[in-house]
């Protein structure tokens, strides 16, 4: 029996041992990360690998990718590896295939914003673009659909108050040329505000699929109106 063939037979059963797996690993997490938001992202990636024109098996892979991309995150687990352990760990004893675990691997390992900025801090610090597999590019866009738009806005003032962060600052910019390091180790320049311009608004650049970047225009167009609209009410102006 050929990988090919043994790995289409098993990703259904995989499919849905790992929707248990990952309901009990983000039981404790806040409404930002919670399993409502992986199921938003699965429902995104399906979308968009349709617009796509990706075979089944291939949807499947992105399916899978899409529910494990947020096990043990680094946001909150602090360990930049301990989402490729988990889910190397859980996706070999569900038996599947070196081969199909080192795809899906990588396709979750580029979905993080971090993955594309430098390793430098300063202000020549730039975005930059790997190349991805199309399954990877789709889950990337997906999740990073679910950090814009009216959803998206929800979700940063829901991830702001658990980490305790300063609503707006008008005497803290926000930080232009972000480096992976200030982004993971934040600091006193993160506020809530900030991460709509340090990330949020650069995510509709970011798009690597066309159907991404079709829905991601809305989406960010209302963000747009959103910050208009705080900023005016914040300035006495609304």
């Amino acid at each position: 029996m050929s990988v090919a063939y043994q790995t289409s037979l098993v990703l259904p059963a995989v499919i849905v041992a790992a929707e248990d797996f990952v309901r009990h690993e983000l039981a404790a997490m806040d409404a930002s990360h919670d399993f409502a938001h992986i199921q938003r992202v699965r429902a995104n990636a399906r979308s968009i690998a349709a617009m796509e024109g990706l075979d089944a098996e291939a949807t499947a892979l992105v399916d899978l990718a899409a529910l494990l991309h947020d096990v043990r995150d680094w946001k909150y687990s602090g360990s930049d590896d301990a989402t490729t352990g988990a889910v190397t760990a859980f996706l070999t004893d569900q038996g599947l295939d070196l081969e199909t675990i080192n795809r899906l691997v990588f396709i979750i390992s580029r979905v993080g914003f971090k993955e594309e900025l430098t390793g430098a801090n300063g202000p020549g610090a730039a975005p930059q673009a790997p190349v991805l597999s199309l399954e990877a590019a789709i889950v990337q866009d997906a999740d990073r659909l679910d950090a814009i738009g009216a959803i998206g806005i929800a979700r940063c003032f829901t991830f702001g108050g658990a980490k305790h962060r300063v609503l707006y600052d008008p005497d803290v910019p926000p930080r232009d040329g972000l480096s992976k390091e200030q982004y993971m180790t934040g600091g006193a320049q993160v506020t809530t505000i900030n991460h709509f311009y340090e990330k949020l608004l650069k995510l509709k650049g970011m798009m690597k699929t066309s159907a991404g970047s079709q829905i991601a225009a809305g989406r960010h167009a209302f963000m747009e109106q959103y910050l208009q609209q705080f900023h005016d009410e914040w300035n006495g102006r609304a």
